[in-house]
């Protein structure tokens, strides 16, 4: 992937990773949409960056995506890379079913199916594109699960499953799929106080490595920080035992 002159959507924009990949890829000379649900959030992003825009969609309705695309399209016809960030992080107690249940339909929605049925709907438009990409953005709790968070890990499995199947059927076409997987981020995904919790990696230097491991790709399927590769090569290295202890009796504490 290029890094510079492109047409990127990043769904999520409005805070956290997807905000931080706005204005990383925004200040390598891209032109940058963002979109979410939260309107003012993503205009007070957008408004900072002269020529960013903001688009709203709910990730959870297809009917919003389906007009979104249609939307993007008509207005950004030069669009050729999505990042599909969106995503909630919500615990579960899993003994309180059915009563938990619409915390895990609703993070299926916007997690797996949202991802999915954009990138369905603007699948046909990046392949007519001379080069496009594809960017999923999942988790190390894909391949070593947090128990507090059981949709939300299979959720980002399931997302890395696919992500690999839609890259094999893609190979012989101009767009690529890029998996960015991160660690435990400074985000405030679950709440304000993971922003500042110290087991977590400061969302800058996050992004920093992320961009300089994008720089330097050749084909890379995955772009894996240091601090995320425990979780993602736990079964590689057989470590999955130790590590998925590590993970939950530091996230109990």
């Amino acid at each position: 992937m290029k890094l510079t002159g492109n047409t990127i959507l990043i769904t999520g924009g409005g805070s956290g990773i997807g905000k931080a990949l706005a204005k990383a890829f925004y200040d390598k000379g891209n032109k940058v949409i963002i979109a979410g649900r939260q309107a003012d959030k993503l205009e007070a992003v957008a408004s900072a960056f002269p020529g960013m825009t903001f688009m709203t969609v709910d990730m959870t309705s297809l009917a919003s995506i389906t007009a979104f695309s249609e939307k993007i399209i008509a207005e950004h016809p030069d669009l050729n890379v999505i990042i599909n960030n969106a995503g909630i992080m919500i615990p579960e107690d899993l003994l309180t079913a059915p009563a938990n249940l619409e915390i895990a339909e609703r993070t299926v929605l916007t997690n797996l199916l949202g991802p999915i049925r954009l990138t369905s709907s603007l699948l046909p438009h990046l392949m007519h594109q001379k080069s496009s990409t594809i960017m999923m953005v999942t988790s190390g709790l894909a391949f070593v699960p947090l128990v507090m968070t059981p949709t939300y890990n299979a959720t980002k499995a399931a997302l890395h499953s696919y992500s690999i199947a839609l890259r094999q059927q893609l190979k012989d076409t101009s767009t690529e799929v890029i998996e960015i997987i991160p660690p435990y981020v400074q985000t405030e995904l679950m709440g304000t106080q993971q922003a500042s919790d110290p087991h977590a990696m400061p969302l800058a230097d996050f992004i920093d490595e992320v961009m300089l491991l994008l720089e330097k790709n050749n084909g890379t399927a995955e772009i894996v920080v240091e601090r995320c590769k425990p979780l993602r090569y736990a079964a590689e290295t057989h470590t999955f035992g130790q590590t998925f202890t590590m993970l939950n009796q530091q996230h109990s504490q």
